[in-house]
């Protein structure tokens, strides 16, 4: 895609990784729409941000999607880029049964199925753009998971199988498919102890790495920082199992640390 003069929607904008992204854009000369079920979070953003715009969507909602993407079309008719960002990440005890099963619902509905729904509601759309993009969300956590978070590790994964089959089917079409992987990055995702770990990448770093790959070309679609790549490839380089003890031994203690400091983990959708 090129960096600049793109109609681009970014669901969950306004926090996090997604509103670097709407930032960034919104800086290199593109119209950028955020989107999100939180209208207070995306005007508070778009105010910081003058031109950028906001809509307000369900994505858990099939109806809400579709009439979302009928008022897409009808103010931006233009949009040829499309980024799936809206995600949430809570921690779950599979011990508890069904007492926490909704956790996992709610995981699937919004990070997997909420994907599906915009991506949907949008394409008729994008296909009619001479040049289009739709980019994917997933993590490294889709390549080596943590137990701390099973529903939202399994539904990157599914993110990334996903990708690789929506970039086949329009592969003979105007719409390129990229897929955005993200290391652990200081945000509130799951609340303030992620953001404020300094073992996590700096969002910043995160965002200016990203946006130089864009003007790059990209390995099997994938954008991936440096940081990421280690874990992406742990399976074909024969460090699975270690990075798996590595960083499920890490998710443990990050777990008592942020219990002992009183933090909350993140209990709503991004955007």
């Amino acid at each position: 895609m090129n960096p600049t003069g793109n109609t681009i929607l970014i669901t969950g904008g306004g926090t996090g990784i997604g509103r670097g992204l709407a930032e960034a854009f919104h800086r290199d000369g593109n119209q950028v729409i955020i989107a999100g079920r939180r209208r207070l979070v995306l005007e508070t953003t778009a105010r910081a941000n003058p031109g950028m715009r906001h809509l307000t969507v369900d994505v858990e909602n099939l109806d809400d999607t579709r009439r979302f993407g009928a008022a897409v079309e009808a103010e931006f008719p233009a949009l040829n880029v499309l980024i799936n960002g809206a995600g949430i990440m809570k921690s779950e005890n599979l011990k508890l049964g069904v007492e926490d099963f909704a956790v996992a619902e709610q995981t699937v509905g919004i990070n997997l199925l909420g994907t599906f729904r915009i991506t949907a509601a949008l394409m008729p759309l994008l296909l009619a753009q001479p040049k289009a993009t739709i980019m994917t969300v997933s993590s490294g956590l889709a390549f080596v998971p943590i137990h701390t978070n099973p529903s939202y590790c399994a539904t990157k994964a599914a993110i990334h199988s996903w990708t690789q089959s929506l970039r086949y089917q329009l592969r003979d079409t105007s719409v390129e498919v990229l897929e955005i992987a993200p290391p652990y990055v200081q945000t509130e995702l799951t609340g303030r102890f992620q953001a404020e770990d300094p073992n996590a990448m700096p969002l910043a770093d995160y965002i200016n790495e990203t946006m130089a790959l864009f003007k790059s070309p990209f390995e099997s679609g994938e954008i991936l920082v440096d940081r990421v790549r280690s874990r992406r490839f742990a399976e074909r380089d024969g460090k699975y199992d270690e990075f798996f003890e590595q960083w499920n031994g890490y998710a443990a203690k990050r777990q008592v640390e942020r219990a002992a400091k009183g933090y909350e983990a993140s209990r709503r959708p991004a955007g």
